[in-house]
């Protein structure tokens, strides 16, 4: 006992007053402190009636020595309660010791009157000084901040008084001017209707500049067991509104949980099977007409599901943290709608739904190919089957078995220029075999008919060069017999072939067919064009060449006076054919320039699209990205309350759905580059799936931080914690959360566990691990951290508590009444209580009496109602 003590009389006759109050119950008094209690006995009984328990069997001999073995089984009971008796021993007692004696006195005063004192989790003598301030505050004149001069004037006293038995003391009448009558005023009053006797002097308070502290706090103290015990049934009543108000508030979550999660679950269920239809059109407007459900799907149907996912998670989460402050056990969904459940069949969803957009833009390629090469091949074997038309007739002709000389020559020279023509035609018959073989690569729809014509046009081939093989073999048999030869038809036809051939593919190249999807493509385009037309004078040369040897022919003819009769006997081309088709090549040139220049304006326009959706992309996507980082610096934030970070959010959630308009923008640029059939841009690395997957994880993560702060409000307010202890532990949690991604590892939760102070073996981290990381994900999250400090820190309503509160309003009967709820309780909590608890069977059952103490387990998951 290490502080002095003021021996005033006063301070002397309120521990014995003090005692003597308690002594009274067990029929007896001391009249003097130092001496009554020297041979322990009545320092025993003393003990036994304020504790309420019994005190080994004391020593009834006279001697010394007894008399110090009954003051050491006092002093051993009050070590045994947890009270430190530093420097007090039983030799001091026995020998009167006055200063050791009220030591001990006050000692067991504080173990015993004023310990068990708690309000709001203060120390005993806060607690006590806390209630004297609460009860006193609506008083003029009283304001108590200590337990001596706030007392002086009796006004206090007066007070407390008052606020318990206003029909006790007029407090109007009281005047601070007159400390002495109020002091007697309140002694009097609290000695005859309180049973508290008087232990204080008023004139000696009034008189002493500073009353001794222990004495005012013993006094004090009286009041406080005095009128604590008046103050139980409304205590217990609140505590059984406020656990049936969180109650009922959860089975409202827990319902309206039941319903969205399963109307999400449904229209999962319905979306998938459509999603994972793979089945792919014959034509590019059905196809196109998918591709337009998908956007409409993705646009309209799809964002108010993500909504509902979110706020479904967000519900979910804000239910388990009520269950869990009110210590009551988790949600379990019903089966198969567990968040885990809902998250799973979403991501079987979203696992569709990937592919799906990239399958029809690749199927309405594959259909554009299609048609493209359909009508190239068509194109190509029209002209092919124009060309073989008459050739089989023309071959098995036996015509040089009745020909003369001249005619057989002629007929030879003829068939090689057949035959180079033949040869000429090679490249065409193999670019339809190659066109044909991609069509039946590519699925064409109607690929049979197309195998049908390129298997009939490359048989007809086949049958061309054995008919053509074997007609040589018949004229090289029968020209050794004629050896007459036109030499100018010759060269005619061996020249005009080859030309004729040119024209040909020229016309074909300049009505050939194309597709690009770049300027690139189109100017390659355009460049082999302009090198065809630098060959253009050079073939108009051989064009002036050919029809120079007709014209020498002619001239020949007019010289010797030659009649010419019939058509050039090697060739069926005409210096008109070859005139014809040369002007024909000249019309198409100009043609083709004409369409070059419309794909050039079409490609720029595609380019300004690209352009476009890149310089809004290009914007959007950082932004979204310095948003996703601004809102986590916020979500760490210490500097200010939960609520101004909740504020900041709030704002930051108005700022991101103000910045919707933009990403519908680009959704409608977007539109019009698939409609264009744009399949690339160079321009930016962001596509519409980036945008729109960043924007939906945006609205999540700023819904799911709000939720997060709610829940840290909740915890706050349902434990009691103070905003700097939040800040405490969101200070140690960022300094440990060094990947400052919001979560720490198993090692650096364990090192911030270690820095505030806790002794951690591995079963005991081991434990606190199964608590903070039910799952074994690896990790911790702020939330569980949260809620494993304030555990560790508040305290929570328990069954048992619950229990002891109906039991106060029972009256301490083991069952409650109808009567007593409706009674005690507010309309609607009684009614709830009335509904739920079971009948009492016990045998000393009253009609119509109620089993409280089941309901209570219940309330706490303990068993079932």
């Amino acid at each position: 006992f290490s502080k002095k003590f003021n021996y005033c009389f006063y301070f002397y006759s309120t521990f014995t007053a003090w005692c003597n109050s308690h002594l009274r119950k067990a029929g007896t008094q001391i009249e003097n402190i130092e001496e009554d209690f020297r041979n322990g006995l009545k320092l025993m009984l003393l003990l036994e009636v304020i504790s309420g328990e019994r005190l080994p069997k004391p020593d009834k001999g006279k001697m010394r020595f007894h008399k110090i073995a009954n003051v050491n089984k006092a002093l051993d009971y009050i070590s045994s309660k947890g009270v430190k008796l530093v420097s007090i021993g039983a030799e001091e007692i026995v020998d009167g010791n006055v200063k050791m004696t009220l030591g001990m006195i006050w000692t067991i005063i504080l173990r015993f009157a004023i310990q068990d004192i708690s309000v709001e989790e203060t120390s005993a003598k806060e607690g006590l000084l806390l209630w004297c301030q609460r009860k006193t505050a609506p008083y003029r004149n009283v304001n108590v901040q200590n337990f001596h001069i706030s007392w002086k004037d009796g006004l206090a006293l007066c007070a407390l008084i008052h606020r318990h038995r206003p029909d006790l003391i007029d407090y109007s009448k009281l005047r601070k001017d007159d400390p002495i009558g109020n002091l007697n005023t309140a002694f009097e009053v609290a000695e005859k209707y309180l049973d508290i006797p008087k232990m204080l002097d008023a004139e000696d308070i009034v008189n002493t500049p500073k009353p001794d502290e222990k004495a005012i706090m013993t006094y004090v103290s009286c009041f406080y067991h005095a009128f604590a015990g008046a103050e139980q049934a409304e205590t217990a009543a609140n505590r059984i509104c406020k656990v049936l108000a969180v109650n009922q508030e959860n089975e409202r979550l827990m319902e309206e949980y039941e319903k969205l999660a399963s109307e999400l679950l449904e229209w999962i269920r319905r979306t998938i099977p459509w999603l994972e239809n793979r089945v792919a059109e014959q034509t590019m407007r059905a196809m196109q007409q998918k591709l337009e459900d998908f956007r409409d799907y993705r646009r309209v149907h799809k964002p108010p599901r993500v909504q509902e996912k979110c706020q479904l998670e967000i519900n979910f989460n804000t239910l388990q943290t009520k269950l869990r402050l009110s210590n009551r056990p988790a949600f379990m969904p019903s089966e198969g709608k567990m968040v885990s459940d809902i998250a799973n069949a979403w991501k079987g969803l979203e696992q569709v739904e990937k592919g799906y957009e990239e399958w029809l833009l690749t199927e309405i390629r594959r259909l554009e190919r299609l048609d493209h090469l359909a009508e190239k091949f068509k194109q190509k074997c029209s002209l092919h089957e124009s060309w073989t038309t008459g050739k089989e007739h023309l071959l098995s002709q036996k015509d040089y078995e009745t020909a003369s000389l001249m005619e057989i020559r002629a007929l030879m020279r003829k068939h090689e220029a057949f035959e180079s023509d033949l040869a000429a035609h090679q490249d065409r018959v193999e670019q339809i075999a190659a066109i044909a073989q991609e069509l039946n690569e590519l699925d064409y729809h109607d690929a049979a008919s197309v195998n049908t014509r390129c298997q009939g046009i490359c048989d007809q081939w086949d049958n061309l060069g054995t008919l053509t093989q074997k007609r040589r073999d018949a004229l090289e048999r029968v020209e050794k017999l004629w050896e007459t030869i036109d030499q100018l038809y010759l060269e005619f036809a061996k020249r005009a072939a080859p030309f004729n051939n040119w024209m040909d593919g020229a016309m074909e190249d300049l009505q050939d067919m194309f597709i690009v999807h770049s300027i690139e493509e189109i100017q390659s385009l355009i460049t082999a064009h302009d090198q065809f037309k630098a060959t253009l004078p050079e073939a108009d040369k051989e064009r002036i060449a050919v029809m120079g040897i007709q014209n020498e022919i002619t001239k020949i003819a007019q010289t010797y006076g030659i009649k010419l009769v019939g058509v050039n006997p090697y060739t069926v081309l005409s210096p008109q054919d070859i005139t014809n088709k040369w002007e024909a090549v000249k019309q198409l040139v100009p043609l083709r320039d004409q369409m070059l220049q419309e794909e050039v304006a079409r490609q720029q326009a595609n380019e300004r699209l690209r352009r476009s959706f890149a310089a809004q992309a290009n914007i959007i996507g950082p932004w979204i990205q310095t948003k996703m980082e601004e809102i986590g610096h916020v979500s760490v934030d210490i500097t200010g309350s939960l609520e101004e970070q909740m504020n900041n959010l709030k704002q930051y959630e108005q700022n991101i759905i103000n910045y919707k308009s933009n990403i519908d923008k680009l959704e409608g640029d977007h539109q019009l580059i698939q409609e264009a059939l744009i399949f690339d841009n160079k321009h930016t690395n962001y596509t519409m799936e980036h945008i729109r997957v960043g924007w939906e994880q945006l609205l999540t993560t700023i819904a799911r931080t709000i939720n997060e702060v709610e829940n840290q409000i909740l915890t706050r307010d349902a434990k009691g914690i103070s905003q700097e202890q939040l800040n405490e532990f969101r200070a140690s949690f960022n300094h440990f959360d060094r990947k400052r991604n919001g979560m720490m590892d198993p090692d650096d939760f364990r090192a911030c566990l270690i820095s505030m102070g806790y002794d951690l073996g591995e079963v005991e981290f081991a434990r606190i691990m199964t608590l903070v990381d039910p799952n074994n994900t690896g990790v911790v999250t702020f939330q569980a951290f949260i809620d494993f400090m304030t555990r560790e820190t508040a305290e929570t309503d328990t069954a048992e508590q619950v229990m002891a509160s109906f039991k106060i309003l029972a009256s301490d009967k083991p069952y409650i009444t109808v009567e007593e709820l409706r009674r005690e309780l507010p309309p609607e909590q009684a009614e709830y209580c009335i509904s739920r608890m079971t009948k009492y069977t016990g045998f000393d059952a009253s009609p119509g009496a109620l089993d409280y103490i089941s309901f209570s387990s219940a309330l706490y998951g303990e068993s079932d109602l």
